[in-house]
């Protein structure tokens, strides 16, 4: 399955795929043909049937715009805190993206969740893992749950879409869930991975490329992979080919109920630059937009190499 979508190059229109895999498929080497032509081409596509209700998907949303929707002195008491995790209050066009082209910050704001680990648990030590910044429950009931739930199903979701990815380049299915080096006692490169989800809300402003004001500038995802779902605004783009002159830059519409992924530099350097880790941006035609991104790495301690094929 294909699914349109729009190029913008100098004022023309033109017409462009992306490639859309059913993760209920029986048929899991047609999934893999999909998947492996996408990321050769764009390192982008849509998942559909992934398992995530569409009831979790909206309380998620509903729960998001409750976040953002709270006054700035409450949203300040969660801030990210030293492990990532927290409402990261970035003032509008204060995040610089694309230092090349942006002259103005992103036209947006963020909290970030991730596995919660207690603060005396061993593994709080390393970067990015420890207690996330939890918002009163009398201030959003039912909040912190809801999140949880959402964190826990969707890494299953990217765990179901490396299997695929594996299968690409002809590696066991297994090959993310296993040990990379048993004799070294590496841990499973998804078994305690680094995932974390965002929620973002884009406010309502003005986008101009001349300017160099974007809802989030032009960049590339420095994970493994990002699964992303919006709330039917469409305003995402993607740059196939980041060496054109002119950027030549595809709008990518938002599909109900599916997600968008995309590969990360990790993926294209595991991959040794055959997978695609694709530059795209946000735009904002004064329109308020809510995202949730789920960003995933391998656990802390997996080495990184080029694939065995």
């Amino acid at each position: 399955m294909v699914v349109p979508s729009k190029i913008s190059v100098q004022g023309a229109m033109k017409t462009s795929v992306l490639n859309c895999i059913d993760l209920s498929n029986p048929d899991v080497q047609q999934s893999v043909s999909l998947l492996k032509q996408a990321c050769l081409d764009s390192g982008f596509f849509y998942i559909v049937n992934h398992g995530i209700s569409q009831d979790t998907m909206d309380e998620v949303f509903a729960q998001s715009r409750r976040t953002f929707e709270q006054p700035l002195s409450e949203k300040m008491k969660h801030l990210r805190n030293e492990k990532h995790r927290g409402y990261t209050y970035t003032p509008i066009l204060d995040e610089l993206l694309d230092l090349e082209n942006q002259f103005k910050g992103d036209y947006k704001e963020g909290y970030y969740i991730g596995e919660e680990v207690a603060e005396g648990d061993p593994k709080a030590e390393k970067p990015f893992y420890g207690p996330n910044v939890w918002p009163e429950r009398e201030l959003l009931p039912g909040w912190r749950e809801t999140m949880e739930k959402f964190h826990r199903e969707a890494l299953e979701v990217a765990r179901a879409v490396a299997r695929i990815i594996a299968l690409a380049p002809d590696l066991k299915v297994d090959f993310f869930d296993q040990n990379y080096r048993v004799p070294n006692n590496q841990p499973e490169m998804l078994g305690e991975p680094i995932a974390i989800l965002r929620l973002l809300h884009y406010e309502g402003g003005i986008s101009d490329p001349s300017k160099g004001i974007f809802g989030a500038g032009a960049h590339s995802d420095y994970g493994l992979i990002t699964l992303l779902t919006t709330d039917g605004v469409s305003d995402s783009q993607i740059c196939k080919d980041r060496d054109a002159k002119p950027p030549i830059w595809e709008d990518v519409p938002p599909l109900k109920g599916a997600f968008i992924v995309n590969l990360g530099d990790m993926l294209e350097r595991w991959s040794n630059c055959i997978f695609k880790s694709t530059l795209h941006r946000v735009l904002v035609y004064g329109q308020e937009r809510y995202s949730i991104a789920y960003f995933v790495e391998p656990s802390h301690d997996c080495l990184v190499e080029c694939l065995p094929t």
